[in-house]
């Protein structure tokens, strides 16, 4: 819905068109004293300063002192200009995946209030259960568009309420409607930290983190991530007895000063992560680290009403286009109290949905 951008510069690396190679830099410092010295030597000749048999050789105009010193300034100078990229320390592959943030990243901008408006209004009309969380993200884009900012900012939040309201729906949807990319990261089913910023190089699985990945291969600096469940995130504990956390992992990215200038593990550059926007989601308060709560907006959200599922219901047929026969089997599913007892989830309601089109969408047979 937002088509607004601008660009951020994203990190402190320099990028070059071709990194001359060694042997390339001695041959042309050769080269060019060669011809410096042996026009020296025919100024001399034409000032009559020494005889046109005193002429040395072009050939012979460097000595191995000579080539040696030339050997030594250029090792000199190419050890600078690749330290100058802030890569000096990767390979040439880890160097080619990071040529997509050259010239710096586009990020989503809210270009006015009345933006913020609308997109606030859709992201309500589709789940107004999740008004809280649709209010405080509404008043962060009026301010972001307020405040001229170039990207588009709201406070990282946490949902808390019982599964199958749609928390992690609801972040999807939102990033949909702000024309960002997404990712998402399981608190409880892998190691919660190493999955969202990495692991150190030299650790045999090492690998950038999905933060850096998203951002990478979309090649836009301002996600939303969704972390599920991030109050049952665990610790992986190193052989060295380091402890690493999600909670760890996700403190100076929640921070905007510190995500300005966050370094990512694998690759060791610099990062401007402060244009990331974090969605949360919980189902109980129980085992969210203080620390944690204190960076983010706890939101509690109720249960869905035995309404709120045939509304969902309703708007999202229509959005996926299924047809009227469809909609009215659908719709008779809740009419004749079929599930009016049963445990209210909307994966339930989108397993049903998913089954409609699925169905709609197959061919008749003859």
């Amino acid at each position: 819905m937002t088509n607004s951008q601008s660009k951020i510069p994203f990190h402190n690396l320099t990028f070059y068109d071709d990194l001359p190679k060694l042997g390339d830099v001695e041959a042309r410092w050769k080269k060019f004293l060669k011809a410096t010295r042996d026009a020296a030597q025919r100024a001399e000749i034409e000032a009559g300063r020494i005889a046109e048999d005193d002429r040395v050789d072009l050939f012979d105009l460097l000595d191995d002192a000579d080539k040696r010193r030339i050997k030594r300034r250029a090792m000199r100078f190419l050890d600078c200009l690749h330290s100058s990229t802030g890569m000096r320390h990767l390979s040439e592959e880890n160097r080619a995946r990071l040529t997509s943030l050259r010239g710096g990243l586009p990020i989503a901008k809210i270009a006015t209030e009345h933006e913020a408006d609308e997109i606030a209004a859709a992201l309500h009309a589709e789940m107004p259960w999740m008004a809280p969380a649709t209010e405080t993200v509404w008043h962060g884009l009026r301010a972001s568009a307020r405040d001229g900012l170039p990207g588009l900012r709201f406070n990282p939040l946490v949902l808390v309420g019982s599964p199958g309201i749609g928390k992690s729906h609801w972040a999807r949807r939102l990033a949909h409607y702000l024309e960002v990319p997404t990712t998402k990261i399981d608190a409880t089913g892998e190691p919660g930290s190493f999955a969202l910023v990495g692991s150190q190089r030299g650790w045999s699985s090492a690998t950038p983190g999905k933060l850096l990945q998203t951002i990478l291969q979309n090649r836009h600096g301002g996600p939303l991530v969704i972390v599920d469940e991030v109050e049952k995130s665990g610790n992986v504990q190193a052989t060295n007895g380091a402890r690493h956390t999600l909670t760890d992992a996700l403190l100076p990215l929640l921070e905007r000063m510190t995500a300005e200038t966050w370094e990512c593990p694998f690759f060791q550059i610099k990062c401007d992560m402060s244009w990331v926007n974090w969605v949360m989601t919980a189902n109980s308060r129980n085992g969210l680290p203080e620390p944690l709560q204190s960076r983010c907006i706890v939101l509690n959200l109720p249960d869905l009403t035995t309404v709120q599922p045939r509304q969902f219901v309703e708007t999202e047929g229509a959005r996926r286009g299924l047809p009227d026969p469809a909609m009215a089997a659908l719709m008779d599913v809740f009419d004749c109290g079929a599930i009016k007892n049963a445990n209210l989830s909307l994966r339930t309601v989108s397993r049903m949905l998913d089954r409609a089109q699925t169905l709609a969408c197959t061919p008749m047979l003859n």
